[in-house]
């Protein structure tokens, strides 16, 4: 009976929030916020195509009054060069991250099966120091990167992590792999952990029970199972790795560079031209944009995902 009252009274809780969430108070407090997050974007996208002494006189909303469209703003921007073009660029952020995604979620989808459904001693006192790690700003390892990346790590004489070489720093990706995988597994680990720990313990039991291993159930029933948490981590980490400055900064240079920096180098060398800056910035807001948009609705599953049981 008390079963059946918990379950009732769930139900009734989500048909008011349902209803709440569904009003038309709440539904135009969500067209309103919805607008003004994206005006500065619709803006940015009518200022690209403005010509430079319009946007350098008037805002951008005068477009309505005067329309002027040009794409002379794109042409300079993708023939401008700062050791690469903004094409190359654009190759570099994708090839950053791709792999600066992808690496931290394999490597904490694995340790956080772990840490939930196989029972090893200490593993609950490992989570909590994974956890904690989160308080960790990045900033703190950056200088101890560098020098372990250049110099590498030797102990007793035995070489641990050779290092990179000091050319391959300008022409090579692994270590910028490696700086933005540190950063993302603590809370990576930390959300794929609480999605395989909700999977009903039932469940794994008969999967155990049928001669499954940890590789098929992981592969079979915990991935498919968290897959709305992976794909959400995923958008996060990518639209993270491909706004980045900071690390790109410090570990790329050349080549390689990403192009976050080399809109930074495009604003240093162009001053107040502005519309070359926009037409580079919605150029490097384009992919991140078609990502979003192409895993909308697992990201909306991965954040309602444990909102609601019964």
């Amino acid at each position: 009976m008390s079963r059946l009252t918990s379950v009732a009274g769930s139900t009734r809780a989500i048909r008011a929030t349902h209803k709440t969430l569904s009003s038309p108070w709440a539904t135009a407090g969500a067209i309103v916020i919805a607008a003004l997050w994206t005006l500065p974007t619709f803006g940015l996208f009518l200022s690209s195509f403005r010509p430079a002494e319009d946007i350098t006189t008037s805002g951008w909303w005068t477009f309505f009054a005067h329309p002027r469209v040009t794409l002379d703003n794109y042409a300079a921007t993708l023939t401008a060069t700062s050791g690469i073009t903004v094409p190359q660029a654009l190759i570099n952020s994708l090839t950053i991250t791709i792999p600066g995604a992808l690496i931290p979620i394999t490597v904490a989808l694995l340790a956080a099966y772990a840490l939930a459904w196989i029972d090893f001693p200490g593993r609950h006192l490992l989570f909590v120091a994974i956890f904690a790690m989160q308080i960790v700003p990045l900033q703190m390892l950056l200088v101890p990167l560098l020098r372990l990346y250049t110099g590498g790590l030797t102990v007793g004489g035995v070489a641990i992590f050779p290092g990179f070489a000091a050319n391959s720093m300008s022409d090579g990706f692994a270590q910028v792999w490696l700086t933005h995988t540190m950063s993302a597994l603590p809370l990576a680990i930390f959300m794929l952990h609480n999605s395989l720990s909700a999977i009903p313990t039932e469940i794994m039991e008969a999967a155990r029970i049928d001669g499954a291993g940890h590789g098929r159930i992981l592969r079979s029933i915990a991935l498919p199972l968290a897959m709305p948490t992976v794909a959400s981590y995923a958008i996060f980490q990518f639209l993270w790795v491909w706004n980045d400055l900071l690390v790109s900064t410090i570990f790329t240079t050349g080549k390689n560079a990403p192009v976050t920096k080399i809109l930074a180098d495009l604003a240093g060398m162009y001053g107040q031209q502005w519309h070359l800056l926009t037409a580079g910035t919605f150029l490097a807001i384009i992919v991140p944009l078609i990502v979003f948009f192409a895993l909308q609705r697992f990201f909306v599953r991965g954040l309602l995902a444990g909102s609601t049981k019964g």
